[in-house]
């Protein structure tokens, strides 16, 4: 039986904005906490078809660190999202329902879930029960674009990423190792 430390009272953290980094920023809190024997869970929403570095990462540092991609594994146009992308993050919310609720993890990303909110896809009073409801110990991090000012409001910490320069104007494609 695998033992893990819990905190004796978890944050709210949202990373948000334009800039590149709100990922990669959740993926540190994940090592650094993994590196202290806690127990970590990421669900990553809306990343479908490539195939993430962090992935393989985690199955090296399983049971310690879980990441599950759910969700669409395709482009979800935001202005109108079909049927089937509403039921799949619908899916992939119940599962981050059942993770953050059940108390087994001491860290919780839901990664991209700001982007699941912004394109209606899950309901932001749905999310906002979510966090409500999460047990004391949980440290709870939610990451992507536009984070609703609702979610932001119940955070304990909002940092918000804002592009100064990115190579990717310049034509650059996403690499392996360092974007993906």
């Amino acid at each position: 039986m695998m033992t893990h430390k819990k905190l004796k009272q978890g944050r709210v953290q949202v990373y948000t904005g334009e800039g590149k980094g709100k990922t990669t920023a959740s993926l540190g809190l994940a090592l650094r906490a993994v590196g202290h024997d806690f127990k970590v869970c990421i669900l990553q929403f809306m990343k479908g078809s490539t195939v993430y570095g962090e992935l393989e990462a985690a199955r090296r540092l399983s049971p310690w660190l879980t990441i599950k991609q759910v969700g669409r594994k395709n482009f979800v146009a935001r202005d109108t999202p079909s049927a089937e992308d509403v039921a799949a993050a619908g899916a992939g919310f119940a599962e981050a329902q059942q993770v953050v609720t059940s108390g087994d993890f001491d860290l919780v990303i839901l990664d991209e879930l700001n982007c699941i909110a912004d394109f209606g896809l899950v309901p932001i009073s749905d999310i906002c029960a979510l966090i409500a409801s999460r047990p004391a110990h949980v440290e709870l991090v939610l990451t992507g674009r536009n984070a609703p000012e609702e979610i932001v409001a119940m955070a304990d910490l909002v940092t918000e990423m804002r592009e100064v320069k990115h190579y990717f104007h310049a034509g650059q494609v996403a690499r392996k190792g360092i974007e993906s």
